[in-house]
């Protein structure tokens, strides 16, 4: 049996790896939610890691909401950089392997075509700072990692780009959804079933990984195929909405090739 950590389990990754879990009966897996194991609590996790004694950590625990790190900045560096610190430091101390997730919006999105993970992140928003910056410490810290940048990360779990359109057609009889931004919708079971086969498997190309489900759209065309897969493409008017503006910049291409 392979003993791996999960953190934050309770997120929609968490919860996909949990659901394909018996499909994996080498790994003997121990999942903790952000309640029950706190990142940014160093003497936690050296607590964990002790008691544990894991060949891998998978790191599903992060700030995401994206507008409210520009707000609260440091609630997204304490999770998404000191954190990631934190769980880089014990990994290191105990010989186990680290899967971190991370994001395309390490990117700027000034790029025509995909990127590459050879290409310079240049992050523009705090969310995206803070993930280049955890990432930055694991590479600094750690010889043994994976780090799997995904992006447009949906499921049927909690609160997510997916779940919200699908309510939203059920209830309203127009949807008004952007299309300056493209990127690769990734739905959270495939890349659990990335990660897994990462361990099973045994691979040891450590460094930056890309995966997503590989197909570019954006946020207006994501929501149309959401509405017409469920059927409901004829009680819903969707319109692709002018001068759509959030609180943080977001970049507008950022397919991960």
């Amino acid at each position: 049996m392979i003993p791996i950590l999960v953190t934050g389990s309770a997120g929609q990754l968490g919860k996909s790896i949990q659901k394909i879990m018996s499909d994996y009966p080498e790994l003997d897996v121990a999942f903790k939610s952000s309640r029950e194991l706190d990142i940014t609590n160093s003497t936690q996790i050296r607590k964990a890691f002790e008691a544990g004694r894991f060949k891998y950590c998978i790191n599903c625990a992060a700030y995401t909401d994206v507008d409210r790190a520009e707000r609260e900045p440091e609630m997204a560096f304490a999770v998404n950089c000191e954190g990631v610190e934190n769980l880089a430091k014990a990994c290191r101390d105990n010989a186990t392997i680290l899967i971190h997730i991370s994001t395309d919006y390490v990117f700027d999105g000034e790029k025509e075509g995909s990127y590459g993970v050879e290409d310079k992140p240049n992050p523009i928003n705090e969310y995206g700072k803070s993930k280049l910056l955890g990432e930055r410490h694991i590479q600094k810290l750690l010889d043994t990692y994976f780090i799997v940048r995904t992006s447009w990360l949906y499921s049927e779990f909690g609160r997510n780009f997916y779940t919200t359109i699908l309510r939203k057609a059920r209830t309203d009889t127009v949807l008004q959804v952007t299309d300056d931004q493209t990127g690769c919708p990734t739905h959270a079971g495939n890349l659990a079933k990335y990660i897994l086969d990462l361990v099973d498997s045994g691979r040891d190309d450590f460094g930056i990984h890309h995966f997503t489900d590989g197909e570019a759209m954006t946020w207006h065309g994501f929501a149309k195929r959401i509405v017409r897969e469920n059927g409901l493409i004829d009680s819903v008017k969707l319109k692709k909405a002018e001068n759509y503006r959030t609180f943080a910049r977001r970049p507008k291409n950022s397919v991960l090739g």
